[in-house]
């Protein structure tokens, strides 16, 4: 499938998704998962930087309607699209746009730990804007480290769902 077809796809069902179902998951009165991130974390690496970091700012900006969450969706998905090539330098090495990167194949350390850096750090710039205050540090982080741990477990399942079997 096209890549541009395959990432508008995958544009709208994560944002269905998100809207519909996760939105109205709530573990322990303040843990949510925002799996929505995936579009970000599964765009081509060799892709345009600039339709990502305005198709992440729409993606947050969506979501931030249907959860009347004033511009913080749009806000952390535009800084997890800024920071990505950071990411994939610190977590698959300097050499990472030569290489074909592809979150769905097998489970390694590096996809790992690029997945979590990204979700915690998606999940840090929420928290910290929606609670706005130093004074809740500990809360911005105990927030930010359940929500990054159930969005990553559900992000591992939505990666396993949607992988092409190789045959």
């Amino acid at each position: 499938m096209n890549n541009n077809i395959l990432n508008i796809v995958r544009f709208i069902l994560l944002v269905f998704l998100q809207v519909i179902l996760f939105n109205n998951i709530n573990m322990f009165g303040f843990a949510n998962p925002y799996p929505y991130v995936l579009f970000i974390l599964l765009f081509p690496v060799n892709g345009n930087k600039s339709v990502l970091l305005i198709s992440s700012f729409f993606i947050g900006l969506i979501i931030d309607m249907f959860s009347n969450s004033h511009g913080i969706h749009a806000m952390a998905c535009t800084v997890l699209a800024f920071v990505r090539p950071n990411l994939f330098r610190f977590s698959f090495g300097i050499s990472y746009e030569y290489q074909t990167v592809k979150i769905a194949d097998k489970i390694t350390s590096e996809r790992v730990s690029y997945v979590l850096l990204a979700l915690f750090i998606h999940h840090f710039v929420l928290f910290f804007f929606e609670y706005f205050s130093l004074t809740l540090f500990f809360e911005i982080i105990y927030s930010t480290l359940i929500s990054t741990i159930l969005s990553f477990i559900i992000c591992l399942l939505i990666i396993y769902l949607i992988k092409p079997n190789k045959r």
